[in-house]
């Protein structure tokens, strides 16, 4: 489906020429490829590995990186508009292409050594699927309260530990894992490794099964005395908290960019359908009631969007993004929330039934005020910027 007019106002967000093309083309991608596959993956609760390999054909899976290393040579602002588009619609097909370029490739691109890099973004952009392992059972707002532990012996670091809720684990080779290298120092001991699937003592647990994004893997990964030689320490020893922070500050522009894809495909349908139900005689988008709720929906969308734009057009531009990341995330979270439920009511008892998609739409929209970062931990990270 070609979609000529931009979808933005204002000068901070009219798309340029390629930006225009980019979108358009993953639109495109995303009707022809992604939207066949959808409920075949939903029962599945798994992503078509023919998709997973279309993905990286279509060269969306290293949009930021640079040709010399196997990418696309592209911006922030073009892994936003891929992950919007790809929303609207599957939010687990999206998840996929967010996860890989802004917490997988991210890290090794910024603090990567000039060999890890040559060793591990081709592969990431061709055929390798990345994983950003942080969360564990016991720490989850306390991202840093981590109990995974790496002690040196040696050439290499045995870790040991678990890890929860880790996007893409049940696809991943390449693994981005953090762990204290010295508890008595506190966060100020974390690590950042890079850790491949086949590596001994790690194996992936189990994958959870769960109320949206059904098709995304989120699984447990298992370090038992993993191996991992000394050079795919990540940045230096004790360097993981800032590794961290900041790979997760431009992910929440990620999240921000799927919350704005997934609540644009609900309205579409719920648009496209009052339009076409009749009660009382005419046709239910005639009654002000309802024009008016899809107003105020397009209205918080649009605030969201240029929220989302905003961030990945600073990022882009080398601006910290600590306070805009946390807004994105948090507002366009909230109205994807709101969006999609307002759909589902206007669909009445068939947006209650999966015979129509607002009812996925509207599972896909819970994760976003939880993963990289709850609600409230946005709100903690915009009042400190604010109070400083």
């Amino acid at each position: 489906m070609s979609r000529n007019a931009p979808d933005v106002i204002g000068p901070l967000t009219t798309l340029s020429d390629d930006e225009a093309l980019f979108r358009d083309a993953v639109a495109s991608f995303a009707a022809e490829e992604v939207r066949p596959r959808v409920a075949a993956m939903e029962r599945a609760a798994a992503l078509d590995p023919e998709l997973v390999a279309k993905t990286f054909e279509m060269g969306l899976m290293g949009i930021e990186v640079p040709e010399s290393l196997g990418g696309a040579g592209g911006t922030m602002m073009m892994v936003t508009l891929a992950v919007e588009e790809i929303s609207r619609i599957d939010a687990s097909s999206a998840i996929l292409v967010d996860v890989q370029n802004t917490l997988a490739i991210h890290p090794i691109r910024a603090y990567g050594s000039p060999e890890q890099q040559q060793r591990f973004i081709p592969r990431l952009t061709s055929s390798a699927v990345g994983a950003y392992a942080l969360s564990e059972a016991g720490s989850g707002s306390d991202a840093f309260g981590l109990q995974a532990r790496a002690v040196r012996k040696g050439d290499r670091w045995i870790l040991n530990g678990r890890k929860m809720w880790i996007t893409n684990g049940g696809e991943a080779d390449v693994f981005v894992i953090f762990a204290n290298t010295d508890p008595a120092v506190g966060y100020r001991g974390i690590t950042a490794f890079i850790v491949e699937r086949d590596f001994a003592g790690f194996r992936v647990g189990k994958k959870e099964d769960k109320l949206g994004i059904r098709a995304s893997s989120t699984a447990e990964l298992l370090l038992d005395d993993c191996e991992v030689p000394d050079d795919n320490v990540l940045g230096a020893v004790g360097q993981g908290y800032k590794i961290a922070i900041d790979t997760l500050n431009g992910g929440r522009i990620g999240i921000g960019a799927q919350m704005i894809g997934i609540a644009s495909g609900a309205l579409a349908a719920a648009v496209a359908y009052v339009k076409e139900r009749k009660q009382f005689g005419r046709a239910i988008a005639e009654f002000q009631g309802v024009q008016f709720q899809l107003a105020q929906a397009a209205t918080d969308l649009e605030a969201a969007r240029l929220l989302v734009y905003n961030a990945s057009r600073l990022k882009d531009a080398g601006q910290d993004i600590v306070r805009e990341g946390a807004m994105a995330k948090l507002f366009a979270s909230q109205v994807c929330e709101r969006v999609t439920s307002l759909c589902v009511e206007l669909f009445g008892g068939y947006g209650y039934t999966r015979d129509f998609p607002v009812e996925k739409f509207y599972r896909d929209a819970k994760i976003g005020s939880i993963y990289e970062g709850t609600s409230n931990m946005q709100l903690q990270t915009i009042a400190k910027a604010l109070l400083r």
